[in-house]
């Protein structure tokens, strides 16, 4: 007879990435800076809603796989993850275009596959991931697997459904519920099993196979990982830069503008990484669950990405004027970024709230006047502003303004949602 193990896992020793694991992230490589150039230009409200959702569903498909490499450790497949990182290959390669037919159903049919795959190499291990439910709740798959077939625009509307239904579990799903699904999953199989014949039962060892296990994340290890997607973040505004530099004539403009973008992306690795957990700026290592880890950390990398995207927009039109929707999304961006860290930074770290608020609203009232300003404002003056705010914040923050607050400890062994 199978039974539920509710012990739960605790990793024995602190572990970094694996070759295998790095491998694999030059994926995220390709895949932010596919995705970055969806808004590059003059994006408009589509634009910004596309890449929204391709970069939640990337996202998605790339924790999936990592969270299979964080529970399997050294049992990992490495067939498997080599075919995950092909699936989200796919999915990068398809982002240019994705707005036409074929490469939108290439994306699609590449979500997919990670997605199921994942799910089943858990399922097949036996093992119920209490920290991150979706990995094999499939529900959300399920409007992208009936978009293949469903012509646009109604296709990405079932994609929005697909993401908001992951979200939903996300956060709605606790650990005691899935807990249930799993006994309740184990009781039918036992059900199952003694139907069968008798002899049918005796050659597979007397029952429907061995325990399914609770299982929690290598939290150490996780935030190690997602720190490493916001450095590859980081890095497509760095390339942003150096992409528009090689190509642009070397003005007085564009001088103007690099020292100060550069000066952001410092800054922001700064916070985020420096000063943070898992990417996450200002996160405490043993105050936030796994799942509230992973959920912050998307937002964080999402909003950074879009930030680096604007950054090599605003570099390319340094001689000129700022596209108004380029300018309301790094405001935007820079904002969703600060004030995650605003919000943590009161939770987390020893700053006194008035000192914390001091730093935080003048900081999103630049970025609010300059997603307000938009066209009418000079590209590298919305830069130095953005520049402003991000280092004002930061340096209110820093205690006695000398240096980064202690660390927590992180701890493994926290109780999850």
């Amino acid at each position: 007879m199978a039974e539920t193990k509710h012990a739960l896992t605790a990793p024995q020793a602190a572990r970094h990435a694996s070759w295998l694991e790095l491998f694999f992230d030059l994926v995220a490589v390709a895949g932010v800076g596919q995705l970055a150039h969806l808004l590059h230009g003059a994006p408009d409200w589509h634009d910004a809603g596309l890449y929204v959702v391709l970069f939640l569903a990337f996202w998605s498909a790339w924790t999936c796989t990592t969270l299979y490499g964080n529970i399997a450790a050294e049992t990992v497949h490495v067939s498997t993850v080599l075919l995950c990182m092909f699936g989200l290959t796919v999915m990068a390669a398809a982002v240019h275009g994705v707005q036409e037919g074929e490469h939108a159903r290439a994306f699609a049919i590449g979500y997919v596959f990670v997605r199921v795959l994942g799910s089943k190499v858990l399922e097949s291990r036996r093992q119920a991931l209490v920290d991150w439910p979706v990995a094999q709740i499939g529900a959300g798959v399920l409007p992208w697997t009936v978009s293949i077939w469903v012509p646009e625009p109604a296709r990405y509307w079932l994609w929005a459904a697909g993401v908001a239904i992951d979200l939903g579990l996300t956060f709605l799903v606790s650990g005691r519920h899935l807990r249930e699904q799993v006994d309740e999953h184990v009781r039918r199989e036992n059900e199952k099993s003694r139907r069968e014949a008798p002899g049918r039962r005796s050659r597979s060892g007397g029952g429907p196979g061995r325990a399914v296990e609770i299982v929690r994340t290598d939290v150490e290890h996780l935030a190690e990982r997602l720190g490493l997607f916001v450095l590859i973040v980081l890095g497509e505004a760095v390339y942003q830069l150096v992409e528009v530099g090689s190509e642009a004539d070397w003005r007085k403009a564009l001088f103007a503008g690099a020292a100060p973008a550069f000066l952001a992306v410092v800054l922001l690795w700064w916070l985020s990484l420096q000063r943070g957990f898992g990417g996450v700026p200002l996160a405490g290592a043993a105050t936030l669950s796994p799942r509230t880890l992973m959920g912050l950390h998307c937002l964080v990398a999402g909003s950074l990405a879009a930030f680096a995207a604007g950054l090599g927009s605003a570099l390319e039109h340094a001689d000129g004027r700022l596209p108004a929707q380029t300018a309301w999304i790094m405001a935007c961006a820079l904002g969703v970024h600060l004030c995650v860290a605003t919000a943590l930074g009161a939770l987390t770290r020893p700053v006194a709230r008035p000192r914390l608020l001091l730093a935080a609203v003048p900081a999103l009232a630049v970025c609010a006047a300059v997603g307000a300003v938009g066209e009418t404002g000079r590209p590298v003056l919305t830069i130095w502003l953005l520049v402003a705010a991000v280092a004002w914040f930061s340096y209110a923050t820093t205690p006695s303004g000398r240096g980064p607050a202690p660390e927590p400890t992180p701890t493994a062994d926290r109780p999850g949602p």
